[in-house]
C-alpha cells in the first residue's frame, strides 16, 4: 500500500487501524501483499431474482403489518421450485433494500449521498471523485 499508493506510515495506520510500529515492521519485512482472485459464482437465487425483486417491490408498498416476511417469501419460492436456503433469500432481500435506499438518497440535490462519499473517502474506503 505504501509503495503502490505513495502513502505515509501514519496515513496507512489511520486507514487500517493498525499501529504505526506494526506497519513499519510489515514494510521492512519486504513481503509482497498477496492478491487473491475470487471467481464469479452464480447464486441459486439468480433464476428467481426477477420474481423476487418484483415481490419485494410490491411488499415495500404495503404497511408493515401486511408485508410478508422473508421467511414467507422463501416458502413461496420453494413452492415454485427454489432449492436454496432461507439465508440466500434473506441476503438478496437485504441487498435489494440497501440498493433501493441508495437510489432514494441520490435523488434531488444528492447532498446526503455526497456526505456519505466524503465520509467513506476519509475512512479510506473509496477514492474521492467529488
Amino acid at each position: 500500500m505504501a509503495l503502490r499508493e505513495k502513502q505515509s506510515i501514519p496515513e496507512i495506520s489511520r486507514r487500517t487501524g493498525l499501529s504505526r510500529n506494526t506497519i513499519a515492521r510489515y514494510l521492512s519485512a519486504g513481503t509482497i501483499e498477496p492478491t487473491f482472485t475470487v471467481p464469479e459464482r452464480s447464486s441459486k437465487v439468480n433464476p428467481f431474482a426477477d420474481k423476487l425483486a418484483a415481490w419485494l417491490k410490491t411488499e415495500a408498498g404495503k404497511s408493515r403489518t401486511q408485508r410478508r416476511t422473508p421467511k414467507q417469501v422463501h416458502g413461496d419460492l420453494v413452492v415454485l421450485g427454489f432449492t436454496g436456503s432461507y439465508g440466500r433469500v434473506a441476503a438478496f432481500a437485504r441487498d435489494w433494500r440497501t440498493d433501493r435506499q441508495d437510489e432514494g438518497q441520490t435523488t434531488g440535490r444528492g447532498g446526503f449521498r455526497c456526505w456519505q462519499d466524503l465520509v467513506r473517502h476519509r475512512r479510506g474506503l473509496v477514492p474521492r471523485s467529488i
